[in-house]
């Protein structure tokens, strides 16, 4: 082979590996995300919640964030600042524990 069609075909192999990177960062740029949009303000009693999630804060979202999963399998984003949501989930934590054996 002559050094011409070599060169080319480097150059397209570099291009078409520079293109692949480029359009893989985006995609894991929007998997970067809160989960919670809302937040639910209403208070309720924790017999309702079947499942409790705390995330922290991190890479993924500035703030924590704190998911409920009701018996009805409704889910609720809850704003951890509130005194009710901080009631509410010490004394779910508290049955859950008495809960186990």
């Amino acid at each position: 082979m002559t050094s011409k069609p070599v060169v080319a075909l480097l150059a397209t192999v570099l291009l078409s590996a520079s293109l692949h990177a480029a359009s893989i960062v985006p995609s894991r740029k929007s998997e970067v995300r809160c989960l919670c949009l809302g937040m639910h303000s209403v208070p309720f009693h924790p017999k309702y919640i079947r499942e409790l999630r705390v995330i922290e804060s991190g890479p993924q979202c500035d703030h924590t964030e704190i998911i409920v999963k009701l018996y009805n399998e409704t889910l609720l984003c809850l704003n951890p600042e509130e005194q009710w949501v901080q009631d509410t989930v010490q004394v779910f934590l508290e049955s859950a524990v008495k809960k186990e054996p």
